[in-house]
């Protein structure tokens, strides 16, 4: 991806480049859509990733005007960093990790609580924010021991478990593929990336929050020194869309649940 930022038009069109969690891909292409209709003269480029690598792309000087993080933490660090646009910050929407596995799986895992028992797991890195709650589940749970720093690795997953392969993955939607695939027994995703496969995917357990602690989706503009006024503008109404009624709606449909 290129560090070269988008030009406004003379006619006033002008893009926007907005880097999204992973899991929102499914959800913003359709609200990008909706959003172009009613402003043709907007360009919305979606960049989906894991949080993470998001955040690093962004300290690193990639061009982005704005961020949609599925974890506080990454936002946080962004405004450590002063890279947020002063009182743009918003929890948009709110989710819940799952433990699946396909349909026709014949597994015997029932959730967290017996994820020994799988043949194979598919979990995403500890800087990867699916991965993160996971972790942390584990440990509420007693099941594996708290992180002195770094994350916690596979192998010292897999260890906990007893020696369960674990396939870690860069972003969620690479562990639903695993999932999907047949590559992995059982994963863990968001409800949100179940959508348009239910009907091979089961949940076998949604993890309360008790344990994972929130899943919430923060988004804000983002300090861009190349952007002109256009671009800032567009942005901003971009933003104040998202938390609209009307995107409320979409995200709902998706699976998606009220930040408040």
């Amino acid at each position: 991806m290129q560090k070269t930022a988008s030009q406004a038009e003379p006619d006033s069109e002008t893009e926007i480049q907005v880097f999204i969690a992973a899991s929102l891909q499914k959800v913003m292409a359709k609200l990008a859509e909706d959003y172009h209709m009613q402003h043709p003269q907007v360009k919305i480029t979606l960049y989906a990733e894991s949080s993470g690598t998001l955040l690093t792309q962004i300290e690193e000087g990639y061009t982005c005007d704005l961020f949609f993080s599925a974890a506080e933490e990454q936002m946080d660090q962004l405004e450590q960093d002063g890279l947020v646009v002063e009182g743009t910050r918003a929890d948009v929407v709110r989710n819940e990790v799952v433990v699946i596995a396909r349909k026709d799986s014949g597994t015997k895992v029932t959730g967290l609580s017996d994820l020994e028992n799988a043949q194979s797991i598919a979990l995403a890195g500890g800087s990867v924010p699916v991965g993160r709650y996971t972790r942390q589940a584990l440990v509420s749970m007693g099941k594996l021991e708290a992180a002195r720093g770094a994350v916690i690795t596979a192998a010292e997953l897999s260890k906990a478990l007893g020696g369960v392969p674990i396939s870690e993955q860069g972003n969620v939607s690479k562990v639903l593929l695993a999932v999907l695939e047949g590559s992995c027994e059982v994963g863990t995703v968001y409800l949100s990336d179940l959508y348009g496969y239910k009907d091979e995917l089961k949940i076998l357990e949604t993890i309360c929050s008790e344990l994972s602690g929130d899943v919430v989706y923060p988004a804000a503009q983002v300090v861009n020194p190349e952007a002109d006024e256009t671009q800032r503008k567009a942005a901003a109404d971009f933003l104040t869309y998202l938390l609209s009624e009307k995107a409320k709606t979409v995200f709902e449909a998706f699976d998606y649940k009220p930040a408040t």
